[in-house]
């Protein structure tokens, strides 16, 4: 035991020192083990954080019809785009307006969306305008007779008949004239105490026409003239005679009339529309109808200042020379005006493609600028004049701002379907568009359309088999418009004005739900272009301006018959070359007989049959 005991204490330095060394490896063992599992709990952490986010991002939605929400890529059922991730439509901006419509960029590129930069510039305009060739009015000479007689010779025969200044018209015997002479010639013996009387008797055949050569003939002759010769003032073209050989005439009848046609107007029919863009001095070329291949040339030299009340124009007037006499009044003269808009330099322009126009409201979207995605912003603007392709803006636009100008109805559809400000409901909300899938029946076993489905869908647009109740509804509205048709034939301002107002309630009544997805698109894409000159129809007593948005109507209202069709009723498409301004019109009748709506009785079998529409 002792040798045990001796034997520890000479270890026992040993034994400390192993021990310390112990204590120091179990220090070691747990404070490190708790560190990894400190790590582990971070790397867990941030494992389930990762798995949170990559399930936010397992929502996909499509970008034209965002009430599409599911759990797994695929096909928009209504428009077969592919589903994008819900993360990548929203924006990581602070100042992100609510009002904003924000597509991806597949989307965008998809729906064909372009846009420009709004600039000034300076507004120019192609008017085409109508006239006819007259008479300079300046080179009419209007002859009557200055004192009563008969005829006794004529020199001009025809009306046509050219002459010249001093040349004989006509030769008059006159029994008045003869005793204006004598008390003339009675007069000259008192020339030296009463030279009055000699004087009045002198100007009393000067205000008969007599010039002075004639008297002093008289005087010298001593005897008075029996006959008396009328000659032309001007040299010209004789255009009235009202006389014959042995006519007996009185005091102030007429007896010639003779035109100088060496020098004519060009009078031209420019409508309210087009008088901003027409000023003095302005370059009209112009053809005309019986002289083909040669181009005529002349300057605005005046515009009326009144504007006629029932055809709504004013005339413009062009001075021509016409020395070889190939232009004749009442030649029908088609004309070209490139103008700038008069008093203006530079105004804010903008492309026509890119306004929906309602009628009351004008809209455009404009981009919002730095967006990751492109996004945009309904607004309203007021225009000014048209021009050409372009419309001046007079109000809502700021130059250096950026619009879209392809694929405009493309968001505003976006725009409605969740219930933000658009182009039929300004103050945004649901409308009449329908936000619920549940209330759409996307047909059969609601089977997603492929992408080749939907080409082939969008190539047999030209005709939708739509449901019958639409088609009935479509029916009620052609049945309106044939009774405005029949006012336009009979130029009835008024039963045009009372039906045009008819035809706006029934469309407005069309129920657009009974039409289905991609149907339901392509019928409120028509339905801008029928409104809005329905509506002007409507609000017009003037024939001439309701006939101008007919025509604009007709297209729009053709393009439904045509995609929708009618409820077992057969229509006539039929076409006039001469209306609207030469550039043809067309129109929709209930019988094959031509009876022409833009002119009524002045030309009511003009036109012709293009087609025919069940």
């Amino acid at each position: 035991m002792k040798k045990f005991i001796q034997k520890i204490q000479q270890n026992l330095p040993l034994i400390g020192g192993t021990l310390v060394i112990g204590l120091f490896l179990g220090w070691l063992f747990f404070h490190g083990g708790n560190d990894n599992s400190t790590v582990l709990a971070q790397q867990e952490a941030a494992g389930h954080e990762g798995h949170n986010h990559e399930t936010a991002a397992e929502i996909w939605t499509c970008s034209m019809h965002p009430q599409i929400k599911q759990d797994h890529p695929g096909k928009c059922p209504i428009c077969a785009m592919d589903l994008i991730p819900l993360t990548t439509l929203s924006s990581n901006e602070d100042d992100v307006n609510p009002n904003e419509i924000v597509l991806s960029e597949s989307a965008s590129k998809l729906a064909d969306i372009e846009t420009l930069i709004v600039t000034k510039g300076t507004p120019e305009k192609t008017v085409f305008l109508q006239g006819k060739i007259q008479a300079d009015e300046r080179n009419i000479a209007e002859l009557t007779a200055r004192f009563g007689g008969r005829i006794e010779k004529l020199f001009v025969n025809f009306t046509g008949q050219e002459v010249t200044k001093g040349e004989k018209l006509a030769t008059l015997y006159s029994p008045g004239l003869v005793t204006a002479q004598r008390e003339l010639l009675e007069a000259i013996s008192f020339k030296e105490s009463r030279p009055a009387l000699y004087k009045a008797a002198k100007a009393k055949l000067r205000l008969w026409d007599l010039n002075d050569e004639q008297i002093s003939a008289i005087e010298n002759e001593g005897e008075p003239m029996v006959y008396f010769d009328i000659l032309s003032p001007i040299t010209g073209t004789v255009t009235m005679r009202h006389v014959a050989l042995g006519d007996y005439i009185k005091e102030g009848m007429p007896l010639f009339r003779v035109v100088d046609l060496t020098h004519v107007w060009g009078m031209f029919d420019a409508y309210e529309s087009d008088l901003p863009w027409v000023k003095l001095g302005d370059k009209v070329e112009f053809t005309v109808q019986a002289i083909p291949g040669k181009n005529f040339t002349a300057r605005v030299s005046y515009i009326d200042p009144f504007i006629n009340r029932q055809t709504r124009i004013a005339k413009v007037r062009v001075e021509v020379s016409n020395k070889n006499r190939e232009l004749k009044p009442e030649m029908f003269l088609n004309g070209i005006v490139s103008s700038k808009k008069a008093g203006k330099s530079t105004e804010i322009l903008i492309p026509k493609s890119s306004i929906l126009w309602t009628g009351k409201r004008a809209v455009v979207y404009v981009k919002v600028p730095n967006r990751k995605n492109p996004s945009f912003l309904y607004r309203e603007v007021v225009l000014g004049p048209e021009a050409g392709a372009f419309y001046v803006i007079a109000s809502g636009l700021m130059e250096g701002e950026e619009i879209a100008t392809n694929g405009v109805f493309k968001i505003d559809a976006a725009a409605q379907l969740q219930g933000l400000p658009s182009m039929m409901n300004p103050e945004g909300g649901a409308g009449s568009t329908p936000h619920d899938m549940s209330k759409m029946d996307m047909g059969g076993d609601k089977k997603t359309m492929t992408a080749e489905e939907h080409k082939e869908m969008n190539k047999s647009m030209g005709k939708i088999d739509a449901a019958p109740a639409f088609v009935e509804q479509l029916t009620a509205v052609y049945n309106k418009y044939l009774v405005m048709k029949n006012g336009f034939v009979a130029s009835d301002a008024k039963k045009v004005s009372a039906a045009a107002k008819e035809v706006q309630s029934t469309i407005k009544a069309v129920d657009m739900n009974l039409l289905k997805g991609n149907d339901h698109m392509v019928w409120m894409g028509q339905l801008s272009a029928l409104v809005q000159p329905i509506e002007t129809i409507g609000q017009s007593n003037d024939i001439a301006q309701q006939r101008i948005e007919f025509a604009k109507f007709n297209l729009a209202f053709y393009k439904s018959l045509k995609t929708f069709g009618l409820n077992s009723t057969e229509t006539f498409y039929q076409y006039c070359p001469m209306a609207n301004g030469e550039k043809g019109a067309y129109w929709m009748s209930e019988t094959k007989e031509i009876r022409n709506p833009y002119f009524g009785d002045a030309m009511l079998g003009c036109g012709e049959n293009r087609e025919t529409l069940k």
